[in-house]
């Protein structure tokens, strides 16, 4: 077989959803990126009860939509899979640089990213390529990509930036030898200065911890 694979670059469009209205009165802004499954309209709901005028959340949709078990009713999302990694990546790069160019919100307010289980691989991606001057870096039951080194978020530091990983004693997706390599990897990465929270349950957000990352 005389087998060959090509690329082409083309224009492409993809939506996001938002939570609240920036106003004056706003004093968090928050880029939230899902897990494997989700759509960003739904993940928005363990937002909801943060204070709505004092928080505006932006949830970018990871592209490569499908869909979920055997019914082909709900359907849910990726950002990244195993195959062409590297182009894939640089693909999902381009479009939160678009998300956060559109959302035009002052650089004055507390910024936070977060990434969930999948979305954290995202969210340190582009915190660390793009050096997004984010307040706070939140990494909530998700592994670090082995590319990035301490070198990617030294100017973290410089911009006193706060970082939190949460991780449940129960999750699934987490041994007991990962965990440990995880948490050697996160005090490498950010000079020991990570926050890291361990609460009990499984791979899931509680909305009690959200809430105490602005209190």
């Amino acid at each position: 077989m005389d087998y060959s694979e090509n690329t082409v670059s083309y224009t492409t469009t993809n939506s996001y959803a938002t939570l609240n209205t920036l106003t004056d009165k706003t004093k968090n802004v928050w880029v939230v990126l899902h897990g494997i499954g989700y759509l960003s309209r739904y993940f928005l709901r363990y937002f909801d009860e943060l204070p709505p005028e004092e928080n505006y959340i932006i949830a970018p949709q990871a592209p490569s939509k499908y869909y979920l078990k055997n019914s082909y009713r709900h359907v849910g999302a990726s950002w990244l899979t195993k195959e062409a990694t590297q182009q894939e990546t640089q693909n999902v790069m381009a479009y939160l640089d678009a998300v956060y160019a559109a959302e035009k919100f002052p650089i004055d307010l507390n910024f936070i990213v977060f990434g969930y289980s999948q979305g954290v691989s995202v969210a340190t991606r582009w915190v660390a390529q793009k050096r997004i001057q984010c307040d706070h870096l939140v990494l909530y039951a998700g592994g670090i990509p082995e590319e990035l080194r301490a070198s990617d978020f030294e100017f973290l530091a410089k911009n006193q930036s706060k970082i939190t990983t949460l991780v449940g004693d129960a999750d699934e997706y987490l041994t007991e030898e990962r965990q440990a390599l995880e948490t050697k990897k996160i005090e490498r990465l950010f000079g020991g200065k990570a926050k890291q929270i361990l609460f009990k349950g499984g791979h899931e957000i509680k909305k009690e911890l959200i809430l105490n990352l602005v209190k």
